[in-house]
């Protein structure tokens, strides 16, 4: 991919690890374990030139528990992720599923972040349909109503009117 081969995107493969395996592509996670994690994490930030303005996406964070203690999980992406964040003046769009931790790592990772945006899926009609809501946005006037998303043709997702 172009995007890639010029760095202006990057896929970083998490998935594999969950598998057990090591991954084959050029940016990858090889252990979930959250010290390696904080190794690697910690000696990027200190030895890697700044990579600022970056968007990261993040789809599901909440994997990190299958290999680690939730409260670890926790401090982890309290102490090294949103700050990596932050540092590099990037935005982090991060996953979390819901039902995966206790209350509490919820309730600190939704006081650590500016903003929540719930993702929801219900039949209606006998139909199964995505929907979306903003729940929190830090400084941001916003409608907290629920949303029903389209899937076009070309795969773009549109919100429904």
């Amino acid at each position: 991919m172009e995007f890639e081969k010029d760095d202006k995107l990057r896929i970083v493969d998490w998935y594999t690890a969950t598998l057990g395996q090591r991954s084959k592509e050029k940016h990858k996670e090889d252990s979930l374990k959250v010290a390696d994690l904080s190794i690697r994490f910690s000696s990027e930030i200190m030895h890697e030139p700044l990579q600022l303005d970056w968007m990261r996406i993040a789809d599901n964070l909440s994997v990190l528990t299958r290999f680690n203690d939730e409260k670890i999980c926790t401090e982890f992406i309290l102490t090294r992720i949103l700050p990596g964040h932050r540092l590099r003046k990037s935005t982090g769009i991060t996953g979390y599923a819901k039902g995966i931790s206790g209350g509490w790592a919820y309730e600190q990772l939704e006081g650590a972040v500016d903003g929540i945006v719930d993702f929801k899926l219900d039949e209606v009609e006998g139909e199964m349909v995505n929907f979306m809501r903003i729940r929190t946005m830090r400084e941001i006037g916003f409608q907290s109503r629920w949303h029903r998303l389209k899937l076009d043709e070309n795969f773009e997702v549109t919100l429904e009117k």
